[in-house]
């Protein structure tokens, strides 16, 4: 009988994953935010399933995990999928950490990686992840930074033209906590890295991508689908909200 009750009160207090989605206005526009407790939520990194093909979608990876509380694109990626930068899994490097300069958003140095370790998470700047690389579980570089010790990047021009719909990670400075963020409209770059520095309050921000920007998050109904994706990052975990069957947009 005892056995039973503990059985029973262990299902009770385990916790339930959830990232915390919400929407937010900030400076003019609209963005979804989910807040993920490194101390609470199993957060991974996920790019090939055990046969080695890019997993791609959302819904394949939660055939393959079980249910997911929350899903986003997680960095830069060629053709066939391949990350462009650094990205490591479960403690095993896949993709070499590039410092050079180069074309597009993700050599506008600075930029980053996103690193997750045992019961936290941080931001940090290519050069300085280089000189002391940390213990991460997971990580993802991508480019550029938003926002470095509470600065903007400083190629973000305040009357640029260039929008897109983009999405991004920035970190608390304790590493507890992980805030994603993706606009619901196109904006640029200077308006996305105040959102991480001035709505969301943090020093470290990293860009992820834009004109692919997905986001799953069945506790809000929202569930993308579309382009084939490379690094996925996803909180893993019981989401009664999660509807696995759900026929979603996609290619």
């Amino acid at each position: 009988m005892l056995r039973w009750l503990a059985f029973l009160f262990g299902l009770w207090a385990a916790p339930v994953a959830a990232a915390n989605c919400r929407e937010m206005a900030f400076d003019g526009a609209d963005y979804t935010i989910c807040t993920v407790d490194l101390q609470a939520d199993d957060l991974r990194l996920f790019l090939n399933d055990d046969s080695g093909k890019p997993i791609g979608q959302f819904t394949t990876l939660e055939r393959a995990v079980g249910p997911l509380a929350f899903a986003m694109n997680a960095g830069m990626y060629h053709p066939d999928r391949r990350p462009v930068g650094l990205f490591i899994e479960n403690g095993v490097e896949k993709a070499r950490l590039v410092t050079a300069a180069g074309p597009g958003n993700f050599g506008m140095l600075p930029n980053g990686v996103f690193c997750i370790e045992d019961g936290r998470a941080q931001v940090l700047e290519t050069l300085r992840y280089a000189a002391n690389p940390p213990a991460c579980r997971f990580a993802t570089q991508s480019g550029p930074m938003l926002v470095i010790d509470g600065a903007l990047h400083p190629r973000f021009l305040p009357d640029s033209t260039s929008r897109n719909i983009r999405n991004g990670v920035g970190t608390t400075d304790d590493g507890r906590t992980a805030y994603f963020a993706i606009s619901r409209q196109p904006v640029t770059f200077h308006a996305f890295g105040r959102l991480f520095r001035d709505g969301l309050g943090v020093k470290q921000a990293l860009y992820l991508d834009g004109r692919i920007s997905r986001l799953w998050a069945p506790e809000i109904g929202r569930r993308d689908g579309g382009l084939q994706l490379g690094p996925i990052v996803a909180v893993v975990g019981d989401q009664p909200a999660a509807q696995v069957d759900q026929p979603v947009s996609g290619r």
